[in-house]
This record gives C-alpha cells, structure tokens and sequence, in this order.
C-alpha cells in the first residue's frame, strides 16, 4: 500500500526486498546492523502487529518506520496507545524532508487507532537529530524516567550508554 507520494517521495508498506537493500546501505555507511530487525518487522506486519513502511527516493529505500498500534512494551504498553518504532534515514538522504515525511505518515497512521503516540528515543549523540525532530513535533517526556533493557533504570542503577538506554515521549494527536 502507498501511504504518500510526491515528487520523488514514495511511502509504502516494507518489503524484504527493502531489508536488504537498507542493510546493506547501512552497512556500507559503518552501522553494525543486520537483517534481523527488519525481518521481525516484517513478521510483525504479516500478522496484523506493526504497519512496517519504508521510504522511497527516486525508488531506492533510504528510510524505515514502524508503527505498532497496540504496543505491549515501553511506558504506555498495554494501555491502548500505538507506538513509533524503530526510525531511520540514510545518512546520505538526510536534510531533505523524508524524516519528516515519515513522522507525518506514521503519525497519521497512529492517530487512527487513539489520541496519542509515543516512541523511545536513544540518549546517546547518535539519537541527537532524532530527539530534536521529537521535541520540534511536540513530543514530551512521558515523566516515567530513563529505560534501560526494556525497564524503568531506577535511581543510580547500573546502565551503559548504549542503543537499549532510551527515553520515552509521547504526543497528544487530536
């Protein structure tokens, strides 16, 4: 399914075809990435979990998005309200509007399931476009603190600056 089309933008429904193209992308860009995740989003699709989409340029892929509208993990999971996972763009392909583009789809997609969405975003300097593009769409902490491994990090525990370290917001959409 085509959610968006304009000049030379195209958001559609991922393919494995799109997996791997991506991957290898990321790879050549020095990521250290394989072909798992996205084939979990895919299975997740399949079976009516995630709306998994990917973003077109000229019909290469060069960005990803997932929405899970009923999402069982994070700070709101199992309270009704879908989640935005796992976001990327290109390196190359950056500064041209696809992030946004993909927001926008994936927030419309949420908004037809509830009110609000909400995603984790990573805490270290790799995340940093990312968490301002949040704030600059009206995104807000959720007020539960920082995770670690799919778990609320409790005061001074132990963490590692890593992918699984994240914060959690969420934006009201109506």
């Amino acid at each position: 399914m085509v959610y968006y089309s304009k000049d030379q933008i195209t958001v559609r429904d991922l393919m494995i075809a799109d997996a791997n193209a991506i991957v290898d992308a990321e790879i050549a860009q020095g990521w250290h990435v394989s072909a798992q995740k996205y084939l979990r989003r895919l299975e997740d699709a399949s079976a009516g979990r995630a709306i998994a989409l990917v973003a077109e340029c000229s019909g290469r892929p060069v960005g990803y998005i997932n929405v899970y509208p009923n999402s069982t993990g994070g700070a709101f999971g199992g309270k009704g309200y879908p989640e935005i996972v796992d976001f990327g763009v290109l390196e190359q392909y950056r500064s041209r509007g696809i992030g946004t583009i993909l927001m926008g789809v994936a927030e419309e997609i949420a908004g037809r399931y509830a009110d609000m969405v909400y995603l984790g975003v990573g805490l270290h300097s790799g995340y940093g476009s990312a968490q301002r593009m949040y704030i600059k769409r009206g995104y807000v902490p959720d007020g539960s603190g920082v995770w670690y491994r799919d778990k609320v990090c409790e005061p001074y525990a132990a963490c590692q600056n890593d992918d699984e370290l994240v914060l959690y917001l969420s934006k009201r959409l109506w």
